[in-house]
């Protein structure tokens, strides 16, 4: 599985943890930044996740901030992403199993790194189960434009 991940400022900590968790995984990785503590803007991180998952390079996205939130809500703005802002185990499987998210979103503030790992375990292993949940799914993509119907 290739994932491409990314935080700011206020979640670089366990952005860095959660690679432990993707090498145990085998995953491919690719960390787009930032690599700092300096204040840096999550839009410029969730952007470019956001646009590679989109485009097919990458099976799926972390980003990582204080809350999740904002990443979360640049991540949305971006044809195709669906982002799931996610606190607990349960989220996360419903979020893969339900709403095919593609891009994970934590806040360091709100989860610390042992449950992060969990839901990022639970997260990338849980897979889309389709059935009813893909009619929801085409309608979503009719509402920012990717599909006629």
């Amino acid at each position: 599985m290739k994932v491409i991940m990314g935080s700011d400022h206020g979640g670089i900590q366990l952005k860095e943890a959660l690679k432990t968790v993707l090498d145990e995984l085998g995953a491919e990785v690719e960390d787009v930044g930032c690599n700092c503590t300096d204040s840096v803007d999550y839009p410029d991180y969730a952007e470019p996740v956001a646009e590679r998952v989109a485009a097919g390079e990458f099976d799926r996205g972390i980003l990582v901030c204080g809350t999740g939130i904002g990443m979360s809500i640049a991540a949305n703005k971006v044809k195709g992403i669906r982002c799931a802002v996610v606190s607990d185990e349960f989220s996360a499987q419903m979020s893969r199993e339900h709403n095919d998210a593609n891009i994970l979103a934590l806040g360091e503030r709100v989860v610390g790194a042992g449950l992060a790992a969990k839901i990022l375990r639970t997260w990338l292993t849980t897979e889309f189960t389709g059935g009813r949940h893909s009619q929801r799914i085409t309608k979503i993509d009719r509402i920012e434009g990717r599909e006629e119907g």
